[in-house]
C-alpha cells in the first residue's frame, strides 16, 4: 500500500484536485435563482451579479475552506492520538468551539474576529482536555474515543442551558447546530478564512514532524524531536483549523472522520501525502454534499449537516467493524 501509494500519489491529487474544482463549479451554478451569466460578467450591480458575488461565491468559498479545515484537522487529530476513530466531531473539538459560539451570540459580541477567537479557544480547551486525559490515564484508543464522547455530550449540555437562558443566542443558533452554508456572510468567513489558511500552511510544512510523532514518544525523542512541544503544536493547528471552520459553517460532523480514512486508505500512512489529500478532498466533499442539500428537494433546501451526517454515521460503524475484526492498525 505504501509503494503503490507513493508511486500513484501525483494522480491521486490530480483526479481529486479535478473533482474539488468541478464541485465548485457546480456549486457557484446551482441554486433557486437561474443566473444570466451575460449580467454576471458585465456588472456585478445587476441581479445575477449581486447573487454571484453576494451570495453564490462566499457560499462556495466557505464550503471550500471549511471542507479543508475540518479534513486536516481530523488528519492532525488523529496522528496526535494514533487513533483513526478520532476526528473534531466525535471528540468534542467541534462542539468546543460551539460552545464557543454560542456564549459569544448570548454576550453579543458577533463579530467576524470576536466569533471565530470564541471558537478557536473552544474548541482549543476540547482538544487539549481529551488529550492530556488520554496521557495522564494512559487509556486505550477506545477509551479515548469514549472520553471525548462524553466531553461532547457535556459541551452540548452547556450549549442548550445558555440558548435557554438568552433566547437570542438560541435564535442564531438554530442553523448553527445542524451545520450549513445559507447564511454564510463575509463579516464571519474573511477572518475564518484567513485563519484556516494560514493553519493549512503551517501544518503541511510540519507533515515529517506529524509521521516522528506518530512512530511513538521514544523514538520520537530519540531522533530528536521536542516531542511535547510538537504534540502541542499539532493540537492547536487542529483546534485553530476546526473552530475557524465551525464559526461560520456551524457542526458539520464526520468530515474529519471520512476524508482522512480515506485518504489513508488511497495514498498510504504518510503525512506528506495524506495531508494534501484531506485538504483538496475535504473541500471537494463537503462543497458536494452542500451541492446535493440544495437540489435534493428543489425549491427547498436542507442544510448539508443533514447529508454529510446521512453519508458518516454508516462509515463511523463501518470503521467500528473493521477496527471489532482486527483489520485496523488504528
Amino acid at each position: 500500500m505504501e509503494n503503490f501509494g507513493r508511486k500513484k500519489f501525483p494522480l491521486v491529487f490530480a483526479v481529486t484536485a479535478a473533482g474539488c474544482v468541478i464541485a465548485a463549479v457546480l456549486s457557484l451554478c446551482l441554486g433557486a435563482a437561474r443566473l444570466s451569466w451575460s449580467e454576471v460578467f458585465s456588472s456585478p450591480e445587476t441581479v445575477s451579479g449581486r447573487i454571484f458575488f453576494l451570495v453564490r461565491l462566499p457560499r462556495t468559498a466557505a464550503c471550500l475552506l471549511a471542507g479543508a479545515g475540518l479534513a486536516v484537522s481530523g488528519a492532525l487529530i488523529q496522528g496526535v492520538l494514533a487513533n483513526s476513530l478520532a476526528s473534531p466531531g466525535i471528540i468534542g473539538v467541534n462542539a468546543g468551539a460551539g460552545l464557543g459560539v454560542t456564549l459569544c451570540c448570548a454576550l453579543g459580541a458577533i463579530s467576524g474576529w470576536a466569533v471565530a477567537g470564541s471558537a478557536f479557544a473552544g474548541a482549543l480547551a476540547a482538544v487539549l482536555t481529551v488529550a492530556v486525559a488520554a496521557r495522564k490515564t494512559a487509556a486505550s484508543r477506545s477509551a479515548v474515543i469514549l472520553g471525548g464522547v462524553a466531553v461532547n455530550s457535556f459541551l452540548a449540555a452547556i450549549s442548550e442551558a445558555i440558548t435557554t437562558l438568552f433566547p437570542d443566542a438560541a435564535s442564531l443558533s438554530a442553523d448553527f447546530r445542524t451545520g450549513g452554508f445559507s447564511g454564510v456572510s463575509p463579516a464571519r468567513l474573511v477572518p475564518a478564512g484567513i485563519a484556516i489558511i494560514a493553519a493549512l500552511a503551517v501544518s503541511l510544512s510540519l507533515s515529517n514532524e506529524l509521521d516522528l510523532l506518530a512512530m511513538g514518544e521514544d523514538t520520537a525523542q530519540g531522533l530528536g524531536l521536542p516531542v511535547k512541544k510538537v504534540r502541542t503544536l499539532f493540537l492547536v493547528l487542529a483546534a485553530l483549523l476546526a473552530g475557524a471552520s465551525v464559526s461560520f459553517a456551524g457542526l458539520l460532523g464526520f468530515v474529519g472522520l471520512i476524508v482522512p480514512n480515506m485518504a489513508r486508505r488511497i495514498v498510504g500512512g504518510e503525512s506528506k501525502r495524506i495531508l494534501p489529500i484531506c485538504a483538496v478532498g475535504g473541500a471537494a466533499f463537503v462543497t458536494l454534499c452542500d451541492c446535493i442539500a440544495r437540489v435534493m428537494f428543489a425549491p427547498f433546501e436542507i442544510p448539508a449537516g443533514i447529508v454529510m451526517s446521512a453519508v458518516g454515521a454508516p462509515f463511523f460503524i463501518f470503521l467500528l467493524f473493521r477496527r471489532k475484526g482486527g483489520h485496523s492498525r488504528g
